[in-house]
C-alpha cells in the first residue's frame, strides 16, 4: 500500500501519487476538498497513482460534486487503464472530466 498524497504544481494543478483504493482514502482525504477551489480551472494528473479500485473513482465522483457546487471546472488526465475501466463500466468515462489519451502528459 502506497500513501495517498495530493501535491501542488502550482495554480491550479495537482498530481495524486501513491494508491487511490479503500484503504488509502480516509475521511480526511475527503474532507480535505480545499485544493479545488485555489482556481476556476483545476486539473489533476492521476499519472502516479500506483493502484485504484472503486473507491478511487468514487472520490472522483465526489470531487467533481464538490467542484460543480464551487463552479469550478476539473478534468482528470493520465487516468490508470484500471480506473478508466472501471469509469468506462458507469458511462462515467463520457462525463467531459476525463481528458482524452491524445492529451496525456
Amino acid at each position: 500500500m502506497t500513501q495517498l498524497n495530493i501535491i501542488a504544481q502550482g495554480t491550479g494543478q495537482f498530481i495524486i501519487d501513491g494508491d487511490l483504493t479503500f484503504s488509502t482514502i480516509d475521511q480526511k482525504t475527503i474532507q480535505s476538498v480545499a485544493f479545488l477551489t485555489t482556481a476556476k480551472h483545476i486539473t489533476i494528473d492521476l499519472g502516479r497513482v500506483v493502484s485504484t479500485d472503486s473507491a478511487g473513482l468514487a472520490l472522483m465522483i465526489e470531487w467533481i460534486k464538490y467542484t460543480r457546487q464551487h463552479r469550478t471546472q476539473i478534468i482528470f488526465k493520465n487516468i490508470p487503464d484500471q480506473l478508466l475501466n472501471l469509469a468506462k463500466l458507469s458511462g462515467f468515462d463520457k462525463t467531459g472530466h476525463f481528458a482524452t489519451q491524445t492529451e496525456k502528459g
